[in-house]
């Protein structure tokens, strides 16, 4: 199993409720494909460097998890068509 990491900007027009609710949908992607999560840190709302969807601001989340190689690419697939998801990429980890 690999280490990755997947990063979210999710919307800031959106209630708490709505954003945890995003969040755990996306914890539940990777959790669905095998993944073991084994940390989310959550920034606070960050200006964007550029707009995007017509919105300056947005949280950052980072959600590091363990997966086999095939994993990153079912959980992309599933979060490119979530509401609120203004961006997301999904890493893999250095082992160092």
């Amino acid at each position: 199993m690999n280490k990755y990491e997947l990063a979210l900007v999710v919307s800031a027009k959106i209630e708490d409720d709505a954003r945890a609710a995003v969040v755990d949908k996306a914890k539940g992607y990777v959790e669905r494909f095998g993944g073991k999560i084994s940390d989310v840190e959550e920034w606070e709302k960050r200006k964007l460097a550029y707009e995007i969807q017509k919105q300056s601001e947005g949280y950052y989340f980072f959600i590091q998890f363990e997966a086999e190689p095939e994993a990153p690419a079912q959980i992309e697939e599933n979060i490119r068509i979530m509401e609120n998801v203004l961006r997301f990429l999904c890493v893999r980890k250095d082992e160092a």
